[in-house]
């Protein structure tokens, strides 16, 4: 009889490597801060690269393969991660690369819209959101998620209305899954939003950076696979479920009524993907998948320690077990920590976490921690956390 293809030993990614090998690293992790600090904010994952992946870096350093990339092997290989992870089909001609997720979305949204056109967001959400869209010379409109941190279609229809009020064209950037809430968006969330948007005339960017990252009791959407997004894009990378910040590339995809406008994009001068970050997460896609499914079975159950722990150092505190990602957010109003309460945890507790103020309306008093890491340093973490509320 064959054996169950899942019955094997599992092996954790997360616990590999010790806290002194860590501490080695010049990322900006583990150097923005002294080395009494636990970081746990970036969205850096402290692992030991992917096998396939390391194998593929280590075959185009020795070789030297250092060029540019060419080929379509990158696209090919999404196509194919894309249908065998989530039942979706989309075509490698209606791909094209660029050199990062932000650099994508900037240049499709810049493309769809004008100088001084909105963009809809829905804090809170990840900073460069804000920061990016209004370097590109775009105005940023609020709909605020619901206090259940999912998408409000009440607010998002009124911003959608406001943004195309004066007649220009408009588009929302979506995130999804949502970063930093751990939201993944469900299908019919997301034909509602492809509805508001046809009947609004906003055209929908779709930020799935995380896509890879979402627990076995939930699932990815593609957004460009739902009925009513055909107009809409998309931007994926493999950079943040395989740990591959260090060496970007992304890939924008249009849907099938977007492929005039995609195809006048990739022709257009813009900055394309390093060919070291190609290779890599060619490798990942292609053959990444047990190793991802290892770090899921680690993260899923750093969530839930985290859960455990905030219950019995940080009670009062207010987490929601993620959906999806391995960022989590953490309300402190109940602590009264004042309205960033990650300078009290740098200063009192020696941890590093992101600041939820940064992540625009509804960040305030909240935090968000990485959980990307060995248990014994989240374990760490929170005990310290718990005793710097209790100081005086």
């Amino acid at each position: 009889m064959a054996t169950p293809a899942h019955t094997t030993q599992r092996t954790n990614p997360l616990t590999e490597l010790t806290l002194p090998s860590l501490r080695s690293r010049t990322s900006a992790k583990w150097r923005r801060y002294s080395s009494d600090v636990l970081p746990l904010w970036v969205a850096e994952m402290d692992v030991a690269p992917a096998p396939p992946v390391r194998e593929a870096l280590e075959r185009a350093v020795t070789s030297g393969d250092l060029g540019y990339p060419a080929g379509t092997a990158y696209t090919e290989a999404l196509a194919g991660f894309a249908d065998d992870r989530w039942g979706w089909s989309i075509s490698p001609g209606h791909m094209a690369t660029v050199a990062d997720v932000i650099t994508g979305y900037v240049d499709v949204i810049s493309m769809l819209t004008e100088a001084g056109s909105d963009v809809i967001v829905n804090p809170p959400v990840y900073p460069p959101f804000f920061s990016y869209l209004k370097a590109a010379g775009r105005n940023v409109i609020d709909a605020p998620l619901g206090e259940d941190l999912r998408l409000d279609f009440s607010a998002l229809e009124d911003a959608f209305r406001r943004a195309t009020d004066g007649g220009r064209p408009a588009a929302y950037l979506l995130c999804s899954p949502h970063n930093p809430t751990g939201v993944a968006h469900t299908r019919t969330e997301l034909e509602q939003v492809a509805t508001l948007a046809d009947r609004y005339g906003v055209r929908v960017v779709a930020d799935e950076i995380h896509a890879p990252l979402v627990y076995a009791e939930h699932e990815f959407v593609p957004y460009l696979s739902v009925a009513g997004a055909e107009n809409g894009f998309s931007l994926m990378a493999a950079s943040k479920a395989w740990n591959l910040a260090g060496i970007p590339a992304a890939i924008v995809i249009g849907g099938p009524a977007a492929q005039r406008e995609l195809a006048s994009y990739a022709s257009s001068p813009h900055h394309g993907p390093t060919h070291l970050g190609t290779i890599a997460q060619t490798a990942a896609y292609r053959h990444g998948a047990a190793w991802l499914d290892d770090l899921m079975a680690g993260l899923d159950a750093n969530r839930r320690l985290l859960g455990t722990l905030i219950h019995e150092h940080l009670a009062g505190a207010d987490y929601r077990l993620p959906e999806a990602t391995y960022l989590t957010w953490i309300d402190c109003r109940p602590l009264e920590l004042d309205e960033d309460p990650s300078a009290h945890f740098l200063e009192h507790a020696r941890v590093a976490l992101n600041s939820g103020p940064t992540f625009g309306a509804g960040g305030e008093g909240h935090v968000r921690l990485n959980i990307a890491t060995h248990p014994d340093i989240i374990t760490e973490a929170v005990r310290r956390m718990g005793a710097s509320t209790h100081l005086g």
